[in-house]
């Protein structure tokens, strides 16, 4: 199953706004990203908090759940938010390395570069939401 996933910064309390969206990443601060699921994004907050993958997949809160098909809503985990707002290049550069050769990146064949600019990216988010009080939320729901 084919997923896209809108990686967003909002408030703790906008979280239900975001849920009633028909795309949130027209109204919060984010990016969207095609194949990255729970999965995926379970295991970059694995990687850094250093954390086994079944821990750090509980890690990520789930909010809210519409269906089998999507979309759901979870939370990035804070301490990970945190790592990622202050790692400096050359750790994200190491974090996207061993992001990309995970299982999962691997069996989906995903480039190192593209790995390389979702941890940009999500570093990016990361510092903006520090600075901001902010939370980070993975809106995803399955392709049709």
């Amino acid at each position: 199953m084919s997923v896209t996933a809108s990686v967003m910064a909002a408030n703790l309390g906008e979280a239900a706004d975001i849920v009633a969206s028909g795309k949130p990443i027209d109204d919060w601060k984010g990016f969207e990203v095609r194949g990255v699921d729970q999965a995926g994004f379970a295991m970059l907050h694995a990687l850094l908090s250093g954390q086994y993958f079944d821990e750090a997949q509980r890690d990520l809160g789930l909010l809210h759940a519409e269906s089998e098909e999507g979309p759901w809503l979870l939370r990035f985990p804070a301490a990970s938010v945190q790592r990622l707002a202050t790692l400096d290049e050359a750790g994200l550069e190491a974090v996207g390395d061993e992001l990309a050769a995970t299982e999962d990146f691997e069996a989906e064949e995903w480039a190192v570069e593209d790995v390389q600019k979702l941890v940009l990216q999500m570093a990016e988010l990361a510092a903006t939401a520090t600075a901001q009080g902010k939370a980070i939320f993975l809106w995803i729901v399955a392709d049709e």
